[in-house]
């Protein structure tokens, strides 16, 4: 498969982006889509809103590589291959991972549709893709003040309000209870969700400069009467995706 890596690196992007559930509408017009299984180390994803290929773009002149859809902790895939996308990302060349996920707020400021830029997080999937590799890495940085201060310029200048806050992941795939929602308050956490922490720590440990986005796709158990469902996600996140893409537009150019 030495040829669709060739594919990715043939492009010359710096910049990627791993597109959570529902985000795919970001993606317009690709010169070229590559599948993940046209890659044998690249886990296929299984669930609704993870289209599962690389897609080749160029926003406002910048050329970029999207990651369409991600695999999790819950379909039963280790740290290590849920991470596969970021060191093939890695290998293509890209030295700046921008990751996004559809999340459950728990700050009760957050309302469904709205974007929040991850400033920290907390990992309590219990585990880590650097299981086995005996580095130690500091995350005083993990999410990069540079980028976050072009996101956060990017934004107000397309009128698109981005909350700042930390996002907690769990392993999932079930829905936190509301006793459990409340304890992720206590920690500190704004948003919830079942990803992009892992990634972020390999894009780290292989020196990319990293900024997340979740996208608000419903108010976590607990803070609102809605039964949590997976279409809900996909609806609310389809149609966010618009405001994402205006941002990305004001801020890759930049980047």
């Amino acid at each position: 498969m030495g040829d669709a890596l060739q594919r990715l690196r043939d492009w010359n992007a710096e910049i990627a982006i791993v597109l959570g559930s529902g985000l795919n509408a970001v993606v317009q017009d690709p010169v070229e889509s590559i599948a993940y299984s046209e890659f044998s180390e690249l886990p296929k994803p299984r669930v609704a809103g993870h289209a599962g290929k690389f897609s080749l773009c160029e926003i406002s002149e910048t050329r970029v590589i999207f990651a369409q859809g991600r695999v999790h902790l819950y379909e039963g895939y280790s740290a290590g291959q849920v991470t596969a996308n970021v060191r093939k990302l890695a290998h293509a060349g890209i030295k700046k991972l921008v990751v996004t996920n559809a999340a459950g707020a728990l700050n009760q400021k957050f309302k469904p549709g709205d974007w929040m830029m991850i400033n920290d997080h907390l990992n309590l999937t219990g585990t880590s893709p650097l299981i086995g590799c005996p580095k130690f890495l500091d995350l005083g940085n993990a999410y990069s003040p540079r980028l976050q201060k072009h996101f956060g310029d990017a934004a107000h200048k397309v009128g698109v309000f981005l909350h700042q806050g930390v996002y907690a992941a769990v392993i999932g795939p079930q829905y936190e209870t509301a006793a459990e929602a409340r304890i992720l308050q206590n920690l500190g956490a704004d948003a919830v969700g079942m990803s992009t922490v892992l990634e972020v720590i390999q894009a780290r440990a292989l020196e990319m400069e990293v900024a997340g986005f979740s996208c608000v796709a419903n108010l976590a158990t607990g803070l609102s009467s809605t039964v949590l469902s997976h279409a809900e996600v996909l609806e609310t996140s389809h149609k966010a995706a618009k405001d994402f893409f205006r941002i990305l537009g004001k801020a890759l150019p930049n980047l």
